[in-house]
């Protein structure tokens, strides 16, 4: 795992897209993926934008990162955004494997803001039945077919 030697200079970076995205109309994050000192995927939130509920600054920069490294796997690289992430970037940051997280404001600084992900985590820890939205478990046996299929091939790419 390398650590950035000039960590300032990129989170710098990234703050100043989050203030410019700001001026445009758009959210205040933004988000630069690094890889041996070079930035490889910089970008900021495109939700209003894109009419995305998923364009987060951290989830368009690993979007962007993984087609200029043509792989889905970001080992060896660092993610400097402006915000600690929501709990959706949380998990692609994990699912993406990249090795640090760099960030600037907090989630209590979010949600000062009105940006509270608090309903997220509250909602993790309650029981499916529970959940402010229904969850129906249908069909799991034929689904479950896949995950065999998936099981039984020979030539697949674990991810």
């Amino acid at each position: 795992m390398m650590i950035e030697q000039n960590p300032e200079f990129f989170m710098r970076k990234a703050i100043a897209l989050s203030r410019e995205n700001v001026k445009q109309g758009g959210g205040p994050f933004a988000a630069i993926i690094v890889k041996d000192g070079k930035v490889i995927a910089e970008a900021s939130n495109s939700v209003t934008r894109d009419n995305d509920p998923t364009a987060h600054a951290e989830i368009n920069a690993i979007r962007q990162a993984c087609r200029e490294l043509n792989t889905y796997d970001l080992s060896g690289c660092s993610i400097f955004t402006t915000c600690e992430p929501c709990p959706m970037c949380l998990g692609a940051i994990y699912w993406a494997r990249l090795d640090r997280i760099y960030y600037g404001n907090n989630k209590t600084d979010a949600a000062e803001i009105g940006f509270d992900d608090a309903f997220i985590y509250q909602e993790l820890n309650i029981p499916l039945n529970e959940r402010i939205i229904s969850m129906v478990n249908l069909l799991p046996e034929e689904a479950g077919e896949a995950f065999r299929d998936w099981e039984l091939k020979e030539d697949k790419v674990t991810y």
